[in-house]
């Protein structure tokens, strides 16, 4: 992932503003932001939102994807059905931090209607500042890959 500070956002209409809060804050942070929308507040669907973004992750396009919903939840499903893909839905920065170590997570879920910005923005720095820590919990992973399989 060093080599790749790509990160991809995208979220249905009930999380434009914190999107757009995190994908200014991780620019800060110095990440090449692929925002894909969508831009307008139109009720959309948000299994297609987390597939496109879930799709730049898979394809290494971008390095991680941060995708958000109204709980989360939805979003996260969509995504974790493209292979390749561990997303987690976090509310708090210690789930965020440890599904990075410990489950490999390349996506990261956020429900824009559960937390505010503030601690959304705690959540997605602890998930980046993480780094998977292979060992007993690689071959946890591996065994999530081989069901995929």
């Amino acid at each position: 992932m060093a080599d790749n500070k790509r990160i991809v956002l995208s979220s249905d209409h009930a999380a434009i503003d914190m999107r757009q809060a995190i994908a200014k804050h991780i620019a800060e942070k110095g990440w090449e932001v692929v925002d894909i929308g969508p831009t307008t507040p139109e009720s959309t669907h948000y299994p297609k939102h987390g597939e496109a973004a879930a799709q730049k992750v898979a394809s290494g396009d971008c390095a991680l994807g941060i995708i958000l919903c109204g709980t989360g939840q939805g979003i996260m499903m969509a995504a974790n059905k493209v292979k390749g893909i561990r997303c987690g839905v976090c509310a708090d920065p210690f789930s965020a931090r440890m599904t990075r170590e410990h489950n490999d997570a390349n996506m990261l879920s956020i429900g824009a209607r559960v937390i505010g910005e503030s601690l959304a923005l705690e959540i997605v720095d602890a998930f980046l500042d993480a780094e998977f820590e292979g060992g007993r919990h690689g071959t946890r992973v591996d065994m999530i890959k081989a069901i995929e399989a």
